[in-house]
């Protein structure tokens, strides 16, 4: 089976890695070959493990280190990628801003509140967490996204 996936130029020495060693560790890991072009293919015998591994690459477009990104190798892990496509530049600068908080304090909070991993890159924010813990931290970036102050968000996370 064979997946393509788009990743942005820039992201691609982080697929990569140093001396192809992430590159190396995520083939390694899902028994796939991963050959870094124009768009990056994934190809491999088992279809789970080429759909997991192309979503590992997507999350390293996404923004992820490889060493996060490969949580996606397991079944108890996913990804949701929120768009803020259709946005104005100066709009996706303050939503960004509203979920990285001053010196990644927000980020900070909701990832300890949720146990999730979040991204913020491009125009997407996206969250790497288990399959139970995504929707909270989910719906905590959303209402955020929104415009709910960051006090009723933590809130409501601590329930």
């Amino acid at each position: 089976m064979i997946e393509e996936v788009n990743i942005p130029e820039d992201r691609k020495g982080a697929l990569i890695g140093r001396d192809g060693s992430a590159k190396d560790e995520l083939e390694s890991r899902s028994s796939t070959r991963i050959t870094v072009r124009d768009s990056v293919t994934v190809e491999g015998k088992d279809p789970l493990m080429v759909m997991k591994a192309a979503e590992a690459v997507k999350a390293i477009g996404r923004g992820f280190c490889p060493e996060k990104a490969i949580l996606l190798l397991s079944d108890e892990y996913g990804m949701r990628i929120i768009s803020l496509q259709g946005e104005t530049d100066k709009t996706i600068k303050r939503l960004m801003a509203r979920v990285i908080g001053r010196k990644g304090a927000t980020r900070k909070i909701l990832e300890q509140e949720t146990n999730c991993l979040i991204s913020v890159y491009g125009k997407t924010v996206s969250i790497i967490g288990k399959q139970d813990e995504l929707p909270a931290a989910e719906e905590a970036v959303e209402k955020l996204l929104r415009g709910r102050s960051h006090g009723y968000v933590y809130a409501r996370l601590k329930k």
